[in-house]
């Protein structure tokens, strides 16, 4: 998959397939669109084409409400890039951007640079100033622009809405399995591992702290979980771990933090990112009446994480 951030260096594509979206999760109904828009491309010999967006547009026309992404940019690029599309293009959401009136938006910006032979789209997708854009413009617009127009059986935009929603739901709560049948994979987030204050360490249990750069990015909700992880400089090495989320109330903590104890690791491994595919919630994050009974619990963790078949 090839992969453009700037719209003025993109290339003719031949017989273009294209869909728009954040495609926040590439999950399994966004999976059902892919496979309609490789079809179709077959059919008429042509490329597939992606256009998402980055910052993901809620952050700049309605950013007083908050989002938590799935995944991020980079993320989504390596789903999309396993699933057999040809191109990717992100378009920087500038206020600018969002200012362009509907016709607009297809005449100078559809048009003018992916000239598309097909464009798949959801009968529920707006676009342009004041979101004023819809099906029927497009409709209409594919006779002066002679393009094709397929629209997005409303059986599957129904599922990518729903997924999405309750794949958030899920992450937030802990249930790791349900968001694994939602996304198809496993939910996984990157951090960088930073110092921490080495009290793990000094119990038995060391701990990479990790810091996450992206501030959208969902993250699971407080507790202890099974946990598989990369490092992401040996990527071919995959350790099992448990992980904490939370305000370690034992010890009197007040940030909320994300804590990984790495099976059988010994290496150091601060300012490295890591990768971790949370696979199961193992329980809620409790105040113990001090270390030793902390300790005797960790224990517990780790067996109870180890025996989780993966």
């Amino acid at each position: 998959m090839l992969v453009y951030r700037n719209i003025e260096q993109i290339p003719l594509f031949r017989n273009a397939v294209l869909t728009i979206g954040t495609f926040d999760g590439v999950h399994t109904g966004h999976q059902q669109v892919i496979a309609q828009m490789k079809k179709r491309a077959a059919e008429v010999d042509g490329e597939t084409v992606i256009i998402t967006f980055d910052p993901h547009p809620r952050t700049v026309v309605n950013a007083a409400a908050g989002i938590q992404l799935i995944n991020t940019l980079d993320e989504k690029i390596e789903l999309l890039s396993g699933m057999g599309i040809d191109h990717l293009v992100v378009i920087p959401f500038t206020e600018e951007f969002a200012k362009l009136s509907a016709e607009e938006y297809i005449a100078q910006f559809l048009i003018r640079y992916f000239e598309p032979h097909t464009l798949i789209i959801g009968y529920d997708h707006r676009f342009g100033k004041g979101r004023t854009g819809n099906y029927e413009l497009l409709k209409q617009q594919s006779f002066i622009y002679n393009y094709q127009l397929q629209e997005i059986p409303a059986h599957i935009l129904n599922s990518i809405s729903v997924s999405s929603t309750r794949i958030r739901e899920a992450v937030s709560a802990g249930d790791m399995e349900a968001a694994r049948d939602l996304l198809g994979y496993d939910f996984f987030f990157c951090g960088k591992v930073v110092e921490g204050n080495k009290l793990g360490r000094k119990i038995g249990y060391p701990t990479a702290n990790l810091e996450i750069a992206e501030k959208f990015k969902l993250i699971p909700g407080d507790g202890v979980y099974a946990v598989e992880l990369i490092v992401m400089n040996e990527q071919e090495k995959l350790y099992r771990g448990m992980m904490n989320i939370g305000f370690r109330p034992t010890v009197g903590g007040s940030k909320r933090m994300i804590e990984v104890n790495i099976f059988d690791f010994e290496r150091m491994i601060y300012g490295e990112t890591v990768r971790v595919f949370v696979k199961r919630f193992l329980r809620p994050e409790i105040k113990f009446s001090g270390i030793d009974a902390l300790k005797e619990q960790l224990a517990v963790d780790k067996v109870n994480a180890s025996n989780i078949r993966v």
